[in-house]
């Protein structure tokens, strides 16, 4: 039988058959580390994107960038507590501040038809060009920015959710009312129409030129970080975040992140009647829950979902050369190529942990700014020369032989490997082996293995590698010598029982973390059987093989066992032991695992018992007498037994109630005691019964009668 794992097996034992590590998935990979890879999510591991670092300004996010016509990249970010922001320009390596203004942070950049830049600063909410105010829309944020066709500037803002237009010369005014918390995102279509994006109830809403407004659609997350319009016009939504219970009414928003906390005036005291600053959740990133979702809206108006992730949060939107959606994340810094609706690449990891903006240029190269810490960086429009894959560590949960590594690839792509018996590669696990068909690496528990990719058609599709945990023999750690007189109740009676046995759990003895696992055979139920002899044990098998068990018996001074039961799949058993002479014996229990290993290499481990006593012979009375004295009579007689000790008697008068008898020395401690006791005497002839049982419940009973 083939076994297939997709995934890593850890501290799991199997039965010993040839096992297979397959890794054919996005998940797979995710669990390794990539160099210079893509993954596409179908499990496709190519060459990544060149990636080259523009600039390092020394700030702490970088949330805006825009392309100029010249190819200038344009950024803005900011430090908190800073008391000036800067607009940076990055061309042809060179980057240069074009303004430095009052103010936490830039948030949004944009250039006119003239290539002038605009820079909107937080939390003082003004649009500056140059270094000189542009325009105030007398409100705490500006999130995004668009000019149209006409050179009139649009402004998405928030804590009171208004787009503003403003002239060429200027002038402004609201010019659509959200009726949201923020504007957060903000483009211009080819026809002049406002598209919007707002938080917390994550609409899109299309807004003519004339100001009339229309929801295109309502996204099942909070905020829409995202807008971004494709050449067929298609428009690109990103929505991240859960939504409260109950939209009305919006829950108090989230405080405010330190980026963008309003320094205090001279004097440390707030102005009065100051509204706190409130920015949307995504700029506390850690508290955003539910992930993102990317839908396209075609132009005819139809919604449809094209990405999701359950813990990414998209920040920005562009597209690359074949008009692709790219989209930029946190919190891990990754890029994504939406490549179908079914398909999507992840394109590769930047250090910084979130990617706040995007855009792209005509040749295909896509320029990507990042916070925390804030850089600029160029992605593409080439692919990187080489690239490694690292696996995770596989755990073959066992020592192990390592057989061949298959792979589906294209290009050039080869394989090494490196083996140990420590859970981490590190100093002491075998240097890195070409493969060539079958792994060199020396057996061991663990493994891992290493792709290198060279050459633009590198691929790998999927890998497999095979390995043989080596088998280790079962082993029996105790054996339970149960009651007698019970039997367990997977075997049939041939009488009714009139009492039960539960027998708790068997205790654990410490094992050593080396010590293969063991299985108790739990609590269990025991049915009251005569002459009935049990016993259960502690077994385990390191593989995890199918064990079978045989139990055989002798008398402890017999040299040979006899067999009672083979291919027990059980670890508990009970026999009739009627069929045994009284005497001491011992029972011996041999596990193997053959089942589920090749004839001739299944292996054994056996336990014999302590010993035990088997006894079903009464006891024996002797010289019973009953004397009558007036009212009275007294019962004596003495009784003995060679198996065991004597632990009740009792006498019964006519036939009536038995009524135990202590015995002379009070205590029922010995194989022979004498016992007598005075009664009432009942008029007339009287039958007296004695009935004597030793520690085995067997019984013996005598009479005798008085005149």
């Amino acid at each position: 039988m083939r076994l297939l794992f997709s995934v890593l097996v850890v501290g799991a034992a199997f039965a010993v058959d040839t096992h297979f590590w397959t890794l054919t998935s996005k998940e797979d990979h995710d669990k390794a580390t990539l160099t210079r890879l893509s993954v596409r999510s179908d499990g496709r591991v190519t060459l990544a994107p060149a990636l080259r670092e523009l600039n390092d300004p020394s700030v702490s996010y970088l949330w805006t960038i825009a392309r100029g016509p010249d190819g200038t990249i344009y950024s803005g970010g900011g430090n908190p507590g800073a008391a000036t922001t800067k607009v940076f320009a990055t061309r042809n390596g060179q980057t240069r501040t074009v303004a430095e203004l009052p103010g936490l942070q830039i948030q949004a950049i944009a250039l006119d038809g003239a290539g002038r830049v605009y820079a909107a600063t937080a939390p003082d909410g003004k649009v500056y060009r140059g270094s000189d105010v542009f325009y105030d829309p007398k409100t705490k944020y500006i999130w995004a920015m668009a000019f149209d066709k006409a050179g009139n500037l649009y402004i998405a803002s928030g804590d009171k959710g208004e787009i503003h237009k403003v002239t060429p010369q200027g002038q402004g005014s609201v010019f659509f009312k959200t009726e949201e918390e923020h504007a957060r995102s903000l483009v211009v279509d080819a026809s002049g129409n406002v598209i919007a994006g707002t938080e917390p109830g994550g609409l899109v809403t299309r807004i003519t030129p004339t100001g009339q407004g229309f929801v295109l659609y309502q996204a099942g997350r909070r905020e829409v970080t995202a807008l971004a319009i494709a050449p067929d016009g298609s428009i690109y939504v990103a929505a991240v975040g859960n939504k409260p219970a109950a939209s009305l009414p919006a829950p108090p928003p989230a405080p405010a992140a330190a980026p963008v906390t309003a320094p205090a005036p001279a004097g440390g005291a707030a102005p009065a009647g100051a509204r706190p600053v409130v920015p949307p959740p995504t700029l506390t990133p850690s508290s955003v829950s539910g992930g993102s979702e990317v839908v396209r809206i075609a132009p005819d108006g139809f919604p449809s979902r094209v990405w999701s992730d359950a813990n990414e949060i998209v920040y920005a939107i562009t597209f690359d050369k074949a008009g692709k959606p790219i989209l930029g994340t946190g919190n891990k810094g990754s890029i994504y190529r939406v490549d179908s609706d079914l398909l999507s690449t992840k394109l590769l990891n930047l250090a910084p942990t979130q990617v706040t903006a995007l855009t792209n240029d005509a040749d295909g190269a896509i320029y990507a700014a990042t916070g925390n810490i804030g850089k600029l960086f160029q992605i593409g429009p080439g692919i990187e020369k080489d690239g490694v894959l690292e696996s995770e560590v596989l755990d073959a949960g066992w020592f192990a032989e390592w057989g061949r590594l298959t792979s589906k690839t294209a290009g050039g792509v080869t394989f090494e490997t490196r083996s140990g018996n420590l859970d981490r590669p590190q100093q002491n696990w075998s240097p890195w082996a070409a493969v060539s068909g079958r792994i060199a690496s020396p057996s061991a528990r663990f493994l891992q293995y290493r792709a290198k990719f060279t050459g633009d058609d590198a691929m790998l599709i999927n890998a497999e590698i095979a390995y043989l945990p080596r088998n280790v023999a079962p082993k029996i750690e105790r054996i339970e010598i149960t009651p007698p007189n019970y039997r367990f109740p997977s075997q049939s009676l041939t009488i009714t029982p009139s009492t039960t046995l539960t027998l708790s759990a068997m205790s654990s003895r410490a094992q050593s973390s080396s010590s293969p696992p063991s299985s108790d055979p739990g609590g269990v139920t025991m049915n009251g059987a005569k002459g009935f002899q049990g016993a259960r044990w502690r077994a385990g098998d390191a593989n995890g093989d199918t064990v079978h068990y045989t139990v055989e018996i002798r008398g402890r001074n017999e040299s040979t066992f006899k067999l009672l039961k083979k291919d027990l799949t059980t670890r508990m058993f009970s026999f009739d032991s009627s069929a045994f002479p009284d005497g001491e014996y011992v029972l011996r229990v041999t596990a193997t695992d053959a089942p589920s290993n090749p004839p001739g290499k299944g292996l054994t481990n056996s336990l014999e018992s302590e010993p035990f006593p088997i006894d079903n012979t009464p006891p024996v009375i002797r010289n019973l007498a009953a004397t009558s004295s007036g009212n009275n009579v007294t019962i004596a007689f003495t009784a003995a037994d060679t198996g065991g000790i004597l632990t009740k008697a009792e006498y019964s008068i006519n036939a009536g109630d038995w009524i135990y008898i202590e015995p002379t020395t009070r205590l029922s401690d010995a194989r022979d005691h004498s016992y007598n006791v005075t009664v009432e005497r009942p008029a007339g002839e009287i039958s007296v019964a004695v009935r004597v049982t030793d520690e085995f419940d067997n019984h013996a009973v005598d009479k005798a009668v008085v005149r």
